[in-house]
């Protein structure tokens, strides 16, 4: 592993070709853009059913330009990590040769929630692979309910914002911890935003022998009600306000990869987005208070972790 050399990136092949169905300013077609530029053609990539397997692969086209398997939305992990395990076995009896990458994409529905325990599974088995969430923090394929990515107080069709309840009134769960906890190598959270930090994550990931996870943040225009154009803004301002720290776990110990100069206020990144509007009404301003309360306390528990060695 190395420093990630952009320019040499940026003349390589694209491995996610254009002309699929995602919609405009998708954050995950990003995503899996800048994730194979680093990986390379000796990949082999499993996808859980999803948004992004449903624009990629219609029949009979398709946008990708690595062997791709697509499974149930619960499976991926353990789908991928069979083809790891076949794979080490060919490669044992002299019939491969050649370094080939396993990496395994789900979105947050088919990672958080339906697909965790094959996560889990997977991580603590040791399996040589590298998974990817692109979380974009809802069911943003099947009609924008909410998951246990959603942040608190966003407006789903499952937790909609009206007189009974103001948005989802739980927290998001925090699954790059609760992987971290398997005691895997290697365990990040990234953003588009910062393509950079981002692609030298899964350089290192792919390089380390073993399990590796990394949350990468995937704005959704159409489930998080922005226009298309500010894609990669709002996936910065997310880093810039404290709701998604960009960090490592290598072996157990905590680094935080990107720290602003200045922080901004969370308001500013939740008024870019129409699911955190009604947030905005008097009667609701005490939750803006509370998620910069949980945002600002997350990164000092963040910096504590780091400053201990941990």
């Amino acid at each position: 592993m190395g420093v990630i050399d952009i320019k040499k990136i940026a003349r390589t092949e694209q491995l996610f070709a254009p002309g699929h169905r995602a919609c405009a300013g998708c954050g995950a077609t990003i995503i899996i853009r800048q994730v194979l530029s680093v990986a390379g053609k000796d990949t082999v990539v499993g996808f859980a059913t999803g948004c992004m397997e449903v624009v990629s692969t219609i029949f009979p086209y398709t946008a990708w330009e690595v062997p791709f398997l697509h499974v149930a939305f619960e499976n991926v992990a353990a789908a991928i990590s069979g083809v790891e395990t076949a794979y080490r076995a060919l490669k044992k009896k002299g019939k491969i040769k050649k370094k080939i990458n396993f990496i395994a994409f789900g979105g947050d529905g088919g990672t958080y929630d339906i697909g965790l325990q094959a996560l889990s599974g997977a991580m603590e088995r040791g399996h040589d692979m590298l998974y990817i969430c692109y979380d974009n923090g809802a069911y943003m394929n099947t009609g924008i309910q909410r998951s246990s990515a959603t942040p608190f107080g966003a407006h789903t069709t499952t937790s909609p914002a009206g007189k009974k309840i103001p948005g989802k009134m739980q927290w998001r769960k925090d699954l790059t911890e609760i992987i971290a906890s398997h005691g895997v190598p290697y365990v990040a959270q990234a953003s588009p935003g910062y393509y950079q930090d981002l692609m030298q994550k899964v350089d290192k990931a792919l390089s380390i022998e073993g399990p590796a996870f990394i949350d990468v943040l995937s704005p959704c225009p159409l489930g998080w009600y922005y226009p298309t154009k500010d894609t990669i803004k709002v996936a910065k301002l997310a880093v810039e306000t404290k709701y998604w720290p960009l960090y490592e776990v290598e072996n157990g110990v905590h680094r935080v990869t990107v720290k602003p100069r200045k922080f901004k206020p969370v308001e500013d990144w939740l008024k870019m987005q129409g699911r955190f509007r009604h947030l905005f009404k008097e009667e609701n301003k005490w939750m803006i208070e509370h998620i910069q309360k949980e945002v600002d306390r997350r990164w000092e528990k963040l910096l504590k972790l780091e400053e201990a060695g941990l």
